[in-house]
């Protein structure tokens, strides 16, 4: 017998607990903890796609999408290129709007958006190809701090002794239909005083298929805004009308919250009971501010089947600590992106399998 391999073994199996008796209570697993950090990106071998539709003519690979987005995606190209050398790429960014258009059309690997797509944009993939596009949540767009915009947000007078809001309270005042009423007075929201019986008078941008409609379409479960709500052509003009009217409430898109003292941007609450939260970089890197525009790319993915291998690929570069410092790099730049959570990571990286 080979005695030092046998003292080995008796030493390992010595460490191994005694196995539970078969009628023994079996505690139950503990969760695992949310990673602390984003893990470092392992690239996989993946051949070039020679035969894809979203190559141009001089073999680069197209991508079209968000131009806020322009410089976190040439700098995703170049880390690719850098892990799989003879990959080469095109950006063509000329906004949001052209996002899904071009991953309906085929000529682009990836949909990357500063927003969640529109009904009619969804409709369209969906009527195009045979099924929805496969949304990856990647980042968020801004947070507030001084002399930039911060997300869109509910304004009020600062002489309003409100609070906070939760989102559904949000929806039931600047919307009709809500199962659980209209809220139309400031009473309704704990307010005494002279508030107490006052109707709520409702400022915000114009529904014409930008920020309120997304707004209404995304946040409000697609119901209608008040017959008391008025639209205002710019945001400042909302900030001013909340300001002199006590009894205002607004809702603004992207606003440089410290710009006009007289008003507050009201913190938000993702549902009751939840504390509210301002958007500040941390409370929207948490993904805790529930109006936080979301960076995302969207992708074809028929279902069922593989995801096309580049692009799995491309993505996992993307949602890894090397891509998510890309967009961490650009947070004290005019967008101030912010980068996931690195909890909120592993959910993007399975849908890719």
């Amino acid at each position: 017998m080979n005695f030092p391999r046998f003292s080995v073994l008796c030493a390992v199996l010595a460490s191994v607990p005694a196995a539970a008796p078969a009628d023994a209570p079996v505690a139950p697993a503990a969760p695992a903890a949310p990673p602390s950090e984003t893990p470092a990106y392992a690239p996989h071998p993946v051949d070039f796609p020679k035969a894809a539709s979203y190559l141009l003519p001089d073999g680069s690979i197209q991508i079209v999408g968000n131009d806020g987005l322009e410089e976190m995606v040439k700098e995703w190209d170049t880390l690719f290129v850098k892990t799989h050398p003879g990959f080469t790429f095109t950006a063509n960014m000329k906004g949001s709007s052209v996002g899904l258009g071009g991953l309906t059309a085929g000529v682009s690997a990836l949909g990357p958006m500063g927003r969640e797509g529109w009904p009619i944009e969804l409709a369209g993939f969906k009527e195009a190809i045979g099924y929805p596009p496969l949304d990856i949540h990647i980042g968020y767009d801004d947070y507030t701090r001084p002399k930039h915009k911060s997300p869109p947000g509910i304004y009020v007078s600062a002489k309003n002794p409100i609070e906070g809001l939760t989102v559904d309270q949000v929806e039931r005042i600047f919307t009709s239909g809500n199962r659980k009423g209209d809220i139309t007075r400031w009473s309704q929201l704990g307010l005494k005083g002279r508030w107490a019986e006052r109707e709520i008078h409702l400022y915000g941008v114009r529904d014409d298929g930008t920020a309120a409609t997304s707004a209404r379409l995304n946040l409000m479960h697609r119901l209608p805004f008040s017959a008391r709500y008025e639209p205002l052509a710019k945001n400042t003009d909302i900030v001013r009308a909340v300001k002199e009217d006590v009894y205002g409430i607004g809702l603004v898109s992207f606003f440089d919250s410290g710009s006009e003292p007289g008003a507050k941007l009201v913190p938000l609450a993702a549902k009751e009971g939840a504390p509210f939260v301002a958007p500040s970089y941390e409370n929207v890197h948490g993904g805790l501010y529930p109006y936080s525009p979301n960076i995302r790319i969207y992708v074809n993915r028929a279902p069922g089947k593989p995801l096309d291998a580049f692009v799995k690929e491309y993505l996992r570069l993307v949602l890894s600590r090397e891509g998510q410092a890309v967009i961490e790099s650009l947070k004290d730049g005019e967008d101030g992106y912010v980068p996931l959570d690195p909890a909120a990571i592993p959910a993007e990286l399975a849908k890719l399998d």
